[in-house]
C-alpha cells in the first residue's frame, strides 16, 4: 500500500509541478527560469511545514507521511528534500556539514549536468 501511494502522490506532485511551473514561466516570460525557481520555493516551503506538522504533531500515520512528502512532495520536487536535510544539519548545528552539501550538491549537481551534456553530444 506504501508503494501505491507513493506512485500515485509522485504523478500528482508531477502534474502540480508542470502546471505552476509553466503558469509561471507564462506570466514572467524568458530569461530567469522563474518558473523552477517558484516550484522549488514553494516546495521548500511546504516540505517544512508538512514535516513539522506531521511529525511533530503526529496528524498522519507512516503510510499518509509517505503519500505527502515522498509521493507529492517528491513529484513535485526533490529540491525540498534537499533543503530539509540541509535545515536539519542547521538545526543541529552541523554547520560544516549543512554548509557541504549545499555547496557540494549545487557544485556536484552543475558538473554532472555538464558530464551528461558533453557525453550526450559524444553519441550523436
Amino acid at each position: 500500500m506504501r508503494w501505491l501511494g507513493i506512485f500515485i502522490g509522485g504523478g500528482l506532485g508531477s502534474m502540480l509541478r508542470f502546471w505552476l511551473q509553466g503558469v509561471v514561466q507564462m506570466a514572467t516570460g524568458a530569461g530567469f527560469p522563474w518558473g523552477t525557481f517558484a516550484v522549488n520555493a514553494s516546495g521548500c516551503f511546504a516540505i517544512g511545514l508538512l514535516a513539522t506538522l506531521l511529525e511533530e504533531r503526529s496528524l498522519l500515520g507512516p503510510t499518509g507521511r509517505l503519500f505527502l512528502l515522498v509521493g507529492i512532495l517528491g513529484g513535485y520536487t526533490t529540491f525540498s528534500t534537499f533543503g530539509l536535510e540541509t535545515w536539519r544539519l542547521v538545526e543541529s548545528a552541523e554547520w560544516k556539514l549543512a554548509l557541504g552539501n549545499a555547496l557540494g550538491s549545487v557544485a556536484v549537481g552543475l558538473l554532472a549536468v555538464a558530464g551528461g551534456v558533453a557525453l550526450g553530444r559524444l553519441s550523436s
